[in-house]
């Protein structure tokens, strides 16, 4: 399966805590002014890429403490992105997915593959970014109404529950 990525980044520290491994899916339909990676936002940009490959990729990566799906926006590639997923839970791999969407919107969605997709997440970094709430002293996100969100918590309450990740 096919997956347009603007970028792979092997060994990042600034998508998460740890050393993590970040897939950058190319296409965002936020388009959120100010945003961190403006070249993302084309649906026609980037280049395509074997999941098959980056899963391969990962395993072979000895040093890394998780993988990180950014963007771009995750969720417009969620097919691609929950086969990945998948062969990651597997090796009880730690998932972090940034995306502009709210919690609350993906688990409303009519799309099943943004559901499916969000239950394979373990911390979901939502909300648009917004300028006007920049904030460079927030861990992993860029403006105040960014919530880093337990994703398993949340499905269990049934509501959005914040974590705290230093």
């Amino acid at each position: 399966m096919e997956l347009r990525v603007a970028g792979i980044v092997k060994e990042s520290v600034v998508d998460g805590p740890g050393f993590r491994y970040v897939i950058f899916a190319q296409g965002c339909s936020h388009c959120c002014k100010g945003c961190h990676n403006p070249d993302t936002h084309s649906l026609d940009g980037g280049y395509g890429i074997d999941t098959a490959y980056i899963i391969e990729d990962i395993k072979q990566s000895k040093y890394i403490d998780g993988v990180t799906f950014s963007g771009g926006e995750p969720f417009l590639q969620a097919d691609a992105f929950i086969h990945i997923a998948k062969k990651l839970r597997e090796a009880n791999t730690n998932i972090i997915c940034y995306t502009g969407f709210t919690y609350e919107e993906l688990i409303k969605s009519k799309d099943r593959s943004r559901i499916d997709l969000l239950g394979l997440v373990d911390i979901l970094i939502d909300g648009p970014y917004k300028e006007e709430q920049k904030d460079l002293a927030l861990a992993y996100r860029g403006s105040g109404n960014q919530r880093i969100i337990d994703v398993k918590r949340s499905q269990k309450k049934q509501k959005a529950v914040c974590k705290i990740i230093y």
